[in-house]
Order: structure tokens, then sequence, then C-alpha cells
């Protein structure tokens, strides 16, 4: 496993909108990204901040149910 980069939220949701997630709304700081899977859906809050926290950005991979390569340096 390789390490994971320092990004922003605003990336975060750039790459999430590149593998099929639509940004639904925004709440305060976070925004709110949705993906349509068959018969469910993947909800993903993401906080606009300059930088997340690798735990905060491990756990955004986790619910997104992405590889975790995308996110690494």
């Amino acid at each position: 496993m390789g390490k994971l980069r320092v990004l922003s939220g605003k990336e975060v949701c750039l790459i999430l909108l590149a593998h099929g997630f639509e940004q639904v709304r925004q709440k305060g700081s976070h925004a709110i990204m949705q993906k349509q899977i068959d018969t469910s859906t993947i909800t993903v809050p993401v906080p606009q901040h300059k930088e997340l926290k690798a735990g905060t950005l491990t756990s955004i991979i986790r619910q997104a149910q992405l590889s975790r390569s995308i996110f690494e340096s």
C-alpha cells in the first residue's frame, strides 16, 4: 500500500465526481456526494477543508467503496 496524498475536500469531490458520484447538496462545510448502485444509494459526506486528515480520507474511501490506489501519491 502506498501513502495517501494530502488532499482538500474539493479535490476529493472531484475524484468522486470522476467515479460516478454527484453532489446532491451542501450543508455547512460538508458536501454530500451520492452514487446510485442497482437498488441502493451510496452517500458520502465530504468536509470542505483545505487538508483532510488521513483518518477522514480513509473513512471517505471506505464509504465510497473505491480503491485506495486512486487516492495514493
